[in-house]
């Protein structure tokens, strides 16, 4: 193991660990099954402490790329062969208990006032403008912003569309494809998405979830061109995927030329230290539309929702549906913008993140 952690690269040492194990599980070096060096050896080839090398093993366990065993140490369980597509692998029984789709605890209102009042007065008439029809540049950076310190997303404010919550974007997305084109959606997922989508003209084919997500025959068998799904807490079933059933939807969309919408609605509340990888920014050459909203984590009455757009669709899609109005005030854009630059948004994720914990 060589494995060098910079103290000056201003990324934590467990995250530059976390790095390195994950390329060389991915790459082979810790093929499946094998067992990786102990903590002690690790901290002690590393030169970082043991509580931090717990803590990547910790990440890595809560991803899926591993599995701690008692008195034995811990184990890869990522393996290549779990997202090669084999109609042969027979689905796991969905788990009885679904999860409700509760809200854990508003946005301080404090807060949201002080910055409301901060944007009347520092902005003034200009709330009164028209919003670009994108959204305003100041919430588009701000996102961008954002998912690159929080979610490893790295993009520009022109892959950024704001909207007046998930259905508005999931009418653009259909749209975007046009009547007749096949959605793969999870079976059971939320009512809303396939009630969109189908009244747009879009055939639905749900495909059954299994406890790790759509299982290999679902995907073989569906003539799919885009597959919309939602990695973390899917609702109502609560499932969410490990790192390989993330990468056999990506080698599934490879293979077909096919489109990923990743639904995130409720990825910012993990209990885990840090969030699972996204689709988006696993994707490599494969087309991942990512979207989120922030009426889960700031307040159900806030109809703002966002989708990044790979690269490769931003043109097309502007040419298809640029002309579209932004549907989002100009003065709850600059709230947000505010709430994102400030800080004070992922200081109430985190809070939120360390009572679920708890």
């Amino acid at each position: 193991m060589n494995y060098s952690i910079t103290k000056d690269s201003g990324v934590q040492a467990y995250i530059q660990l976390y790095n390195h194990f994950v390329q060389d599980i991915v790459a082979g070096v810790y093929p499946y099954g094998s067992r990786l060096p102990s903590k002690r050896i690790i901290a002690a080839e590393t030169g970082i402490s043991l509580v931090t090398v717990e803590h990547t093993m910790n990440l890595l366990n809560d991803e899926g790329y591993i599995e701690a065993r008692q008195r034995s140490g811990y184990y890869v369980i990522y393996r290549e062969a779990d997202f090669q597509v084999n109609p042969e692998i027979r689905q796991k029984e969905l788990p009885k208990a679904h999860l409700s789709m509760h809200h854990v605890g508003e946005f301080p209102f404090s807060v949201l006032a002080r910055t409301m009042r901060r944007v009347l007065l520092d902005y003034g008439e200009e709330i009164l403008v028209k919003s670009p029809n994108r959204g305003c540049q100041e919430l588009r950076t701000a996102i961008c912003s954002y998912l690159g310190r929080s979610r490893g997303i790295q993009v520009q404010p022109r892959q950024i569309i704001i909207g007046s919550g998930a259905e508005y974007l999931y009418g653009m997305v259909a749209q975007f494809f046009g009547v007749g084109c096949i959605f793969g959606i999870e079976d059971p997922s939320y009512e809303k998405i396939r009630r969109v989508y189908e009244s747009m003209g879009i055939v639905c084919d749900p495909l059954t979830l299994s406890a790790d997500g759509i299982p290999s025959a679902e995907l073989a068998r569906t003539e799919a061109r885009v597959l919309h799904v939602t990695p973390f807490h899917s609702y109502p079933s609560g499932i969410t995927i490990g790192i390989s059933q993330k990468r056999e939807y990506l080698y599934w969309a490879a293979q077909r030329d096919a489109v990923i919408v990743e639904d995130n609605y409720d990825s910012e509340l993990t209990v885990s230290s840090k969030p699972e990888d996204s689709l988006f920014s696993l994707a490599k050459g494969v087309n991942v539309i990512y979207m989120n909203t922030f009426s889960k984590t700031i307040a159900p009455s806030v109809r703002i929702g966002y989708m990044v757009l790979p690269e490769k669709l931003v043109d097309a899609f502007e040419e298809k549906l640029g002309f579209y109005s932004c549907p989002v005030p100009l003065f709850e854009q600059y709230v947000l913008a505010e709430l994102l630059k400030s800080g004070d948004y992922e200081r109430h994720i985190n809070r939120v993140r360390r009572k679920r914990r708890a």
